[in-house]
């Protein structure tokens, strides 16, 4: 696993020891980095469920503004540290030990939103907890107007069915490994960066 392009290029990353954490291959990564290639340069990024931090600390070697990292084990907010440290990406970066839920309902600063929204959950979560996550993302104004959230889940799982302002707009599939993309504006169809490809 390593840091596939920017000023970290080629850094190889670790990952959390004895977790049964799922980072996310260089080939999936290197996909999604392509799709969302021109909106990552100044964004504010969430990496939820963020295990080793990969998929944060790629948009901040590709330019990110900041990167908000959020785990629940001590090993994974250690290890998204010292991956920071050994990047030298740590000034941008903040890392948070507490559940996604706890952090939506109780940590989000108001006046900050995201424009781009990791989500990495385990791929048993249900899907009430998933549309809650959904929920609080929307009502706590954690997404930006043309944020975009990107869920990671397997492929056996159909993409969720949301009841909220999120709009799904498609989802690519690479193996077991499925993509999804939301967002709370239907305008992606104009926009180059988020065309099926």
């Amino acid at each position: 696993m390593r840091v596939i392009t920017g000023t970290a290029k080629g850094q190889k990353l670790i990952s959390p020891i004895g977790l049964s954490t799922r980072p996310t291959s260089d080939r999936v990564k290197e996909a999604l980095f392509n799709i969302i290639s021109n909106r990552v340069l100044e964004a504010r990024v969430l990496d939820l469920y963020a295990g080793s931090g990969a998929l944060g600390i790629e948009a901040l070697s590709r330019g990110a503004k900041r990167t908000v990292f959020v785990d629940s084990s001590a090993k994974a907010v250690d290890t998204i540290r010292k991956n920071l440290s050994k990047t030298s990406l740590s000034k941008r970066a903040t890392t948070l030990k507490m559940t996604t839920q706890i952090f939506l309902k109780d940590f989000v600063n108001q006046s900050e939103q995201f424009d781009l929204i990791f989500l990495d959950p385990p791929y048993k979560i249900d899907s009430i907890m998933l549309n809650s996550i959904f929920k609080e993302l929307v009502s706590n104004n954690v997404i930006s107007d043309d944020g975009l959230i990107i869920l990671e889940h397997s492929s056996k799982r159909a993409p969720v069915s949301l009841k909220e302002k999120l709009n799904f707009k498609f989802t690519r599939k690479y193996g077991d490994i499925s993509l999804s993309f939301y967002g709370l504006t239907r305008k992606e169809q104009n926009e180059d960066c988020c065309l099926p490809r």
